[in-house]
């Protein structure tokens, strides 16, 4: 649970947090779990080899393409998607272990990926985490100075795609440039809000007389 509260112990509540390459979810989403450690933070799984560093259970779970589409027969991974010959997905098993031990969890993922989790797990809420426009989104990728005019086009194109879902998501949130604490703040209340929503409180009226 993200704060004390004068009610029984209840299960954590699922976020999922997308938006544009450049809105800067990373840093966001690094900002929040840092400051509200009780928040977890999902590892995807992926059957890519690890790179230097990369480290089993911290940057991602890696597990051999046999073993992934036999979770996804089991129907152990909540998403998933295919991205240069690899699998990566979400892992049923520890999402829904945080949950019932009254942890609030986050997936940081695109939006294919969080339709697919809104589907499967009821009660799912979607954050779409924006820039304030876009000229302010293709003068971050451009800024990054690390991909070509090719790739920067073709990241716009998807986040005008991505824009145009807005409407399948609870919350929007503009991150604006030197904006990344405010915005993590801005989740936050996000997150305590849907902790205060009657129909997920019913325990409160249900115990309030004792006889």
């Amino acid at each position: 649970m993200t704060e004390q509260m004068n009610a029984p112990v209840r299960d954590g509540i699922l976020f999922v947090i997308s938006g544009p390459a450049g809105s800067g979810k990373g840093t966001v989403v690094k900002l929040l779990t840092e400051r509200h450690p009780d928040i977890h933070l999902s590892v995807s799984a992926t059957t890519r080899n690890p790179r230097p560093g990369e480290v089993h259970g911290v940057q991602y779970f890696f597990i051999t393409k046999e073993e992934f589409e036999d979770r996804l027969k089991k129907d152990a991974i909540l998403e998933h998607t295919v991205y240069c010959d690899n699998y990566y997905g979400t892992p049923r098993d520890a999402v829904e272990a945080s949950l019932a031990s009254g942890h609030d969890m986050i997936l940081e993922i695109e939006v294919d990926g969080a339709m697919q989790i809104k589907r499967k797990v009821p009660g799912t809420v979607a954050i779409m985490l924006v820039p304030p426009d876009g000229e302010t989104l293709e003068a971050r990728l451009r800024g990054r100075g690390t991909e070509t005019e090719e790739v920067i086009l073709r990241r716009m194109a998807r986040a005008r795609e991505e824009i145009g879902l807005m409407g399948d998501y609870d919350y929007v949130v503009v991150n604006g440039n030197g904006e990344a604490e405010q915005c993590a703040d801005d989740i936050y209340e996000i997150i305590m809000a849907e902790h205060r929503r009657v129909c997920r409180n019913g325990a409160i009226r249900e115990g309030f007389f004792k006889n």
